[in-house]
């Protein structure tokens, strides 16, 4: 597509966005709104086997035995049961078309973007007289009747399919190849200008219409893959130009404190506190790295550091709590069911937006008996049934997430029955780490005016842990009340004392 032609479109579909922006009404929070104030709560989705129907179970959809993948149209069934989870805002993986050359799995990476102009047609239903684009409008749609706001994904690199048909907007060898980033085999390196010729350039064309397409669908935000990869002066553009359009309109950076090197050492590298500069809302902070930490000390040092850096700028900024992402290893192989249950308590309480990975609550380890096999049938130029194994399946037509399982289901409904209960003290409240006698012990306190709550975890998952914690502004006519409590743990004027089980959390509030 000639850069003009580029262009014209993006005036258009702005047109659209900018009409459709002013028939919403002044009174409905913006996610920018919710995400700046730890309301957003996150539920990030590959809709491609988000309602997949796997009728003979073997984790393949084959669709030669009349099996559909997840779509548009049948995603639309899950949003009430998601809803009842208490979340309010979806991350769709990347929903633009993907790489079939030098492919990874049999459906190829959601990452590996092969057009920024169009939508990924494997999202199609058939069935449907909808176009895609159509079907993809209706589900936003109805999202937005449910009071779920969206945030889409945009992916970092281009596939190999894309370099072929657009070789200019690359980076390149002395031999014309372009640069693999990493170890991602399936995608090639952007070339983004980082000087005056960035707002020129096709590629920076590129990703304008993408975020105005998404703006056109009805998406609420953009979560950047891999944002450190481009250079400050390319973000601060391109949300300088979405806001342009929708100043409510949020940008979500995959970032973290613990990144601290480029992607290759071809690639630019801008840290979370440039992207932070730059206009985003927010960052993944580094809370994947709970599986190692084991101390209270670990976990404030972490909390109270990324207040300090978020406070710096002169609009609000958050985090998401990243325990467990697409990238990271299902929880429950890490620990199991209790360490599954320490997560969903983190995320309800620590002043941060919940995020949460399609499966995780619904007790999926990620396995799949398939990995690394070689496929019956595939649809790239991979023969093998590529996949993380112990993450979800972003590579291949694979069965919807999840078991029957509901234990961690009703544990987060308990966790989130309670945080809407004190939602003033934990989105605005003060964090503050107690005084314990036990470092294996996470505790710490959420206070705004008169009120606070107080969680206690045992980080142990193997052992029990005597403990006593100090718990601040009890006096003789508190109220107390416990909402999570454990057999052996007692209040003595204003102490926690007692023997915590393995994994145990405890959680009161003091009024």
């Amino acid at each position: 597509m000639k850069l003009k032609k580029i262009f014209l479109t993006i005036f258009v579909l702005l047109f659209i966005v900018t009409s459709a922006n002013a028939e919403i009404g002044s009174n409905d929070k913006s996610l920018r709104e919710m995400f700046q104030n730890n309301e957003a709560v996150i539920y990030s989705v590959n809709l491609r086997t988000f309602n997949a129907n796997d009728k003979n179970g073997n984790g393949i959809i084959d669709f030669n035995l009349g099996e559909t993948s997840g779509s548009f149209i049948n995603a639309i069934e899950r949003l009430d049961e998601i809803k009842a989870l208490g979340v309010n805002t979806l991350h769709l993986l990347p929903i633009t078309p993907v790489g079939k050359i030098k492919a990874l799995g049999t459906a190829g990476s959601l990452y590996a973007l092969s057009d920024f102009t169009s939508l990924n047609p494997q999202l199609m239903d058939n069935e449907s007289e909808l176009s895609l684009k159509e079907q993809a409008k209706l589900f936003f749609d109805e999202c937005h009747k449910r009071g779920l706001k969206v945030i889409v994904d945009l992916p970092s690199c281009g596939a190999y399919d894309l370099f072929i048909n657009r070789p200019d907007l690359f980076k390149l060898k002395e031999d014309d190849s372009p640069y693999v980033p990493s170890d991602w085999f399936d995608v090639r390196l952007f070339n983004v200008p980082d000087d005056k010729k960035l707002l020129t350039s096709d590629i920076f064309a590129l990703h304008k219409f993408f975020v105005s397409y998404m703006m056109y669908l009805g998406a609420d935000g953009i979560r950047a893959d891999v944002a450190t990869i481009k250079p400050y002066i390319f973000w601060k553009e391109l949300i300088k130009f979405a806001r342009s359009k929708n100043k409510d309109f949020m940008f979500l950076a995959e970032a973290s404190e613990n990144w601290t090197t480029p992607a290759t050492d071809k690639a630019y590298f801008t840290d979370y506190k440039k992207l932070l500069e730059a206009g985003f809302d927010g960052y993944y902070g580094n809370y994947f790295d709970l599986k190692n930490w084991k101390t209270m000390s670990q976990l404030s040092e972490s909390v109270l550091n990324q207040q300090k850096v978020l406070k710096k700028y002169p609009e609000k900024k958050s985090v998401i709590g990243s325990f467990e992402t697409h990238d990271e290893v299902s929880p429950l192989l890490i620990g199991g069911e209790n360490f599954s249950k320490i997560i969903i308590w983190l995320n309800a309480t620590l002043p941060l937006n919940p995020y949460y990975v399609d499966g995780f609550l619904q007790a999926d380890d990620y396995f799949y008996e398939y990995s690394n096999k070689k496929a019956s049938e595939t649809y790239t130029d991979d023969e093998y049934y590529y996949v993380h194994q112990g993450q979800i399946d972003i590579f291949n037509f694979s069965r919807k997430p999840g078991t029957d399982s509901t234990i961690l289901i009703d544990e987060q409904l308990s966790a989130m029955k309670f945080r809407n209960k004190f939602l003033p003290q934990i989105t605005k409240g003060t964090f503050v780490p107690l005084k314990t006698n036990n470092e294996k012990v996470f505790a710490y306190q959420r206070m705004l005016d008169k009120k606070s709550v107080v969680v206690i975890i045992n980080r142990n998952l193997a052992n029990s842990e005597d403990v006593i914690v100090n718990v601040k502004n009890i006096k003789q006519k508190s109220k107390i009340s416990f909402i999570k409590q454990q057999d052996g743990i007692e209040l003595v004027k204003s102490r926690i004392i007692g023997k915590l089980r393995p994994a145990s959390v405890v959680v009161f509030s003091v009024e």
